[in-house]
């Protein structure tokens, strides 16, 4: 395919400076099984290519679904056309430097292929975890899921790039609620859709997956008689999974440079973060490290190049508290003139890249989760990200949780429902006073990070070990 993108590149008769051409072809399939019985079974394939045309410090956009040469050039002059009007009013003039010429393949890591097993054998393996999920007629619905992607992409561009990327990634979910009257609670596995990793089916198949069945089912029923959440001032102890939730929407998103820039304030809302911020804003306390690394193994957004052919490297985005770079592909970064990294990514290929997340990680400490608990004499641990609310500049939020446990005396006692905690961006990151270890440190991700007009939902990965904030207000959702 390379060999072919890159000849029809050489073909293409527009008077172009720079052109591009990013094609993707991705098979997808999802399985969905309520109760016990299967809803919906079903396998998608999408292919085409999105044409990047740079005409007078201007880029311009188009997109076919064939790539047959009469296509391409065709996507290729709308482009150009549209460069060339849009080049009278340009906010910030492009170069070639924004897309220099990189050479390269990534493929995700797997063990078992995703065509090892058949759809039967699925839905029969969703059938068994609703089974197993319902262990109480107060269990009154269960649900399990798998999705699959199989992905794709070639990169060549007039200056001679050339980039090869196959990424396979597998999303589950399971979860049971569970009702007594009017008291409803749900219990998944770790949270809506958080077990999203790239590999084969060894990431469902697992030593731990009926143990875990298990405890979603038992946690569910437990939280119908447990207390509710205290409104309380008090130490606040998260697990990693809850941890995605609160780097993506608190770190993440305000760190987009497009988003500092304005470019999403009439859709998704800006930053409380300026230009100025970078490389002097005390972000959090000195324990918060967060690191933009496209490199881990296994983790949802892995890849070896963005989708401009930028070289994907591990970066400190915080360090020690202090804010260091944004979430900016290097046309963000010459606009702003702020350093940035590799995070240009497309849904697919009728969307042209944009600023997005990838993997947003936050180092670990060296408290043991033990040790951690053991040191506090009051507050609540908290589990399992159940709602979410922030504003459109990031800076208040509100979150909710499935499952949290009263701590006392450095100990997990009573179980808690309805668990919630709001605050100030810097308040809380502020409020940061133990990390912990590598042995407690998680990764998980999301399907579902929607940015961008028109919408591109997309993959992101967030690792974090268990973390303790003190002073944080706690309430119930009673």
């Amino acid at each position: 395919m390379l060999s072919e993108l890159t000849k029809a590149i050489s073909q293409l008769n527009i008077p172009a400076d720079w052109i591009g051409i990013r094609a993707v072809k991705e098979t997808s399939r999802s399985h969905y099984v309520r109760d016990g019985l299967p809803q919906s079974n079903g396998q998608s394939l999408t292919m085409g290519a999105m044409l990047e045309v740079m005409v007078n410090g201007c880029l311009g956009y188009a997109a076919t679904n064939s790539l047959a040469l009469p296509s391409l050039q065709n996507a290729a002059e709308i482009a150009y056309k549209q460069a060339l009007a849009a080049s009278k009013w340009w906010i910030y003039p492009v170069s070639e430097s924004t897309r220099p010429k990189v050479v390269g393949k990534y493929k995700s890591p797997f063990l078992e292929p995703l065509d090892a097993i058949s759809p039967g054998e699925i839905n029969d393996l969703l059938i068994r975890i609703c089974q197993k999920l319902k262990i109480n007629d107060k269990i009154v619905q269960t649900t399990a899921t798998v999705a699959t992607s199989d992905k794709e992409t070639w990169f060549v561009s007039s200056n001679g790039s050339e980039v090869y990327q196959k990424i396979i990634a597998l999303n589950t979910h399971f979860g049971a609620i569970a009702q007594d009257g009017a008291i409803v609670q749900p219990r998944t596995n770790n949270g809506a859709h958080a077990n999203s990793y790239q590999g084969g089916w060894e990431l469902l198949k697992t030593d731990n997956l009926w143990h875990k069945v298990q405890q979603v089912g038992e946690q569910a029923l437990e939280l119908l008689t447990a207390e509710e959440c205290p409104n309380i001032r008090t130490n606040l102890v998260l697990a990693p999974d809850q941890m995605m939730l609160q780097i993506h929407e608190s770190i993440g998103h305000p760190l987009e440079i497009d988003r500092i820039l304005g470019d999403e304030r009439n859709y998704a809302g800006g930053s409380f973060v300026t230009k100025d911020d970078f490389g002097k804003l005390e972000y959090g306390s000195p324990l918060m490290n967060i690191t933009f690394d496209p490199t881990v193994e296994g983790e949802f957004a892995s890849y070896g190049f963005d989708d401009t052919g930028a070289v994907a490297t591990r970066e400190y985005v915080i360090k020690e508290g202090i804010l260091q770079r944004g979430l900016g592909s290097l046309e963000s970064q010459a606009r702003a003139d702020l350093p940035g990294v590799a995070c240009a990514r497309a849904s697919s290929w009728n969307r042209p890249a944009i600023d997005r997340m990838a993997n947003l990680n936050l180092e670990p400490g060296n408290a043991s989760f033990a040790e951690m608990i053991a040191g506090i004499e009051h507050g609540v641990y908290m589990e399992s990200n159940r709602s979410w609310s922030i504003d459109d500049q990031r800076y208040k939020f509100q979150f909710g949780c499935e499952y949290a446990k009263l701590i006392e005396n450095g100990k997990l006692t009573k179980t808690l429902r309805n668990p919630n905690y709001r605050a100030t961006t810097p308040e809380f990151w502020h409020s940061l006073i133990q990390v912990g270890n590598a042995d407690n440190w998680q990764m998980y991700g999301t399907p579902f990070c929607g940015k961008g007009e028109p919408n591109q939902a997309i993959g992101v990965g967030h690792g974090s070990p268990v973390c303790v904030f003190a002073n944080v207000e706690v309430f119930g959702g009673g």
